[in-house]
């Protein structure tokens, strides 16, 4: 198949080229290599990607109105992975439209290329973010989202709705994964376990949020592609079973479904840190603070869902998944 995958030179955007490609799909690969963290790191990402024989890359903004349908008039893609987006919950606080222009304006685009070449089915990132202010565990596609406590938790709450109203105005088959703390080799420096590395390994003081008194559904990069795979290759479609009077969040009568991919395992933070020292070889100083303004004390995936549709569910430990970060680390900062 032809494939583009949005977000190619972020983190899960690059394992899941390298996936697609080992399968022998051909995929097209855009990102804007922005600088929100180090853009030196994408490029490292994308140099592992532009020899693969079934690659190329464009950079382009998701955001370019005329860009994006340019690409699309010219690549005839069957499928779309957008993996694309302004990320983290923090960052939202301090540059709010940046997430507008990203996650809303270019999730549109997104769509309406799709709409108007014939894509097959449209697989797009989401984030375990859109349960809010939820305390009821574990997190399922049958709890409500409408109570958000960041504003790009409230982005990727409108990109399901957003992707509903296409699959129900024009028949495009859309699956939305709500994506659980993703981890792993290449991953992002703004993510915790990556900067709790940086400040280990530097001798610096850690800063644990909410006294500690935190738990995340910690999932392996590899389960995560795996997921996205194997959603891709089944095409949403519409419940038979769906009723109008008592609707079912997580699917429609239109070809939208959404799930969320997890390691439905919850772990404390300091027992995650704890993991993190063992596999460092080395103890982190601590300062402990409260909770941050956008965050939750905790995340947690019910998978049965994704489980039942296409027969996953991820399963790796964090030991397993920490060690081969931190193999990875090393070898990549050459520590």
């Amino acid at each position: 198949m032809k494939i583009l995958v949005t977000g190619a030179a972020g983190f899960i955007g690059m394992h899941t080229c390298l996936r697609l490609l080992a399968r022998g799909d051909e995929v097209v690969g855009i990102d804007n290599l922005n600088d929100y963290y180090d853009p030196a790191l994408k490029q490292a990402r994308l140099a592992r990607l532009t020899p693969l024989p079934g690659f190329r890359f464009l950079k382009l903004d998701i955001a370019d109105r005329a860009g994006i349908p340019a690409l699309f008039e010219a690549e005839s893609f069957e499928r779309v992975i957008h993996l694309a987006a302004q990320a983290g919950v923090r960052y939202s606080l301090k540059n709010p439209h940046a997430y507008a222009d990203s996650n809303l304006l270019g999730f549109v685009n997104i769509l309406e290329g799709c709409r108007h070449h014939g894509v097959q089915h449209l697989v797009y990132a989401s984030s375990s973010s859109v349960y809010g202010g939820n305390s009821k565990m574990p997190f399922s596609e049958q709890d409500s989202v409408d109570h958000p406590v960041s504003l790009y938790a409230a982005t990727k709450k409108a990109n399901e709705l957003m992707a509903h109203t296409y699959s129900h105005l024009y028949g495009l088959p859309t699956t939305g994964l709500r994506f659980f703390t993703v981890y792993g080799p290449w991953g992002r420096p703004d993510m915790a376990y990556f900067s709790f590395t940086d400040a280990i390994l530097a001798g610096r003081t850690i800063d644990v949020f909410n006294h500690g008194n935190m738990r995340r559904d910690f999932t392996y990069i590899d389960d995560i592609v795996e997921g996205v795979l194997r959603v891709c290759d089944r095409t949403a479609t519409a419940n038979a079973a769906y009723s109008s009077e008592t609707p079912d969040p997580g699917s429609s009568n239109v070809p939208f479904r959404v799930f969320n991919i997890g390691n439905h395992d919850p772990v404390p933070l300091l027992d995650f840190i704890g993991t993190l020292e063992k596999a460092l070889g080395k103890t982190a100083g601590k300062r402990f603070l409260p909770m941050q303004d956008g965050d939750v004390p905790a995340t947690y995936a019910d998978t049965s869902a994704l489980n039942e549709w296409v027969g996953f569910k991820p399963a790796t430990s964090i030991e397993t998944g920490l060690g081969r970060f931190v193999d990875w680390y090393r070898e990549y900062f050459r520590v």
